[in-house]
C-alpha cells in the first residue's frame, strides 16, 4: 500500500494532554443523552475509558478485546474477519445505550468491528476515542461519533511512555 505522505510523525502527550481531551470530549457526549453502559476496548481504551466511566457517572462498564490479522493488504483489510478474544454476553447489552471507548480511531477497524458487534446485540452503540487519524481510516463512510483530536501522527499516550519504542512503528505506516 502507497502513503503519499512519507513517514509517520509521532506525537508523545502528557497528562495534561489527556485531561484536556476527557474535557473536550465531556460535554459533547453529555448532549447525546445519558448513556447506559460502557464497553472499554483493550488495551488502548482502558485508561480513557476509566476517566470517562468516571467523568459521566456510568457504573455499569464493560471490556472487549479484538484482534485483526497481520500482514495483509489494503483490500484484503476491509474484508479481514475479527477475532474477538473477549465480548459481552448479548443480552448484556441489549437494549442499552452504550459508549464505546478507545483511545485512537487508526485504520477504524477496531472501532467499527465493535460497534458493529454491538448493534447485532441489540445495543445502540457510539463509538468514542481520544484521537481520530481521517487520514490513517480505511473507511471513507464511517468515523467515530465522539472524538477530542483529530491527527496524522502516531500518538503516544503517557501510560505507553515507559514501554519504549519496540513496536512502535518508525517508519511508514503499516496496517494495524
Amino acid at each position: 500500500m502507497a502513503f503519499p505522505r512519507g513517514p509517520i510523525r509521532h506525537e508523545v502527550l502528557k497528562w495534561e494532554d489527556v485531561d484536556r481531551l476527557i474535557d473536550i470530549l465531556v460535554p459533547h457526549i453529555r448532549t447525546a443523552g445519558p448513556f447506559d453502559s460502557l464497553l472499554i476496548v483493550t488495551r488502548g481504551g482502558i485508561i480513557p475509558g476509566g476517566l470517562l466511566s468516571e467523568a459521566l457517572d456510568i457504573n455499569y462498564t464493560l471490556i472487549a478485546a479484538v484482534k485483526f490479522p497481520v500482514d495483509l493488504d489494503a483490500r484484503a483489510q476491509l474484508a479481514a474477519v475479527p477475532q474477538f478474544l473477549q465480548f459481552p454476553e448479548d443480552e448484556l447489552l441489549a437494549g442499552r445505550r452504550t459508549l464505546i471507548v478507545d483511545d485512537v480511531w487508526g485504520s477504524g477497524r477496531t472501532s467499527t468491528a465493535v460497534k458493529n458487534r454491538c448493534l447485532a446485540a441489540g445495543a445502540v452503540p457510539f463509538n468514542c476515542v481520544l484521537h481520530f487519524n481521517p487520514y490513517r481510516s480505511l473507511f471513507t463512510r464511517a468515523e467515530p461519533d465522539f472524538y477530542g483530536g483529530i491527527t496524522d501522527a502516531h500518538i503516544i499516550y503517557p501510560w505507553e511512555v515507559d514501554r519504549g519504542t519496540e513496536g512502535i512503528p518508525m517508519g511508514f505506516p503499516d496496517s494495524n
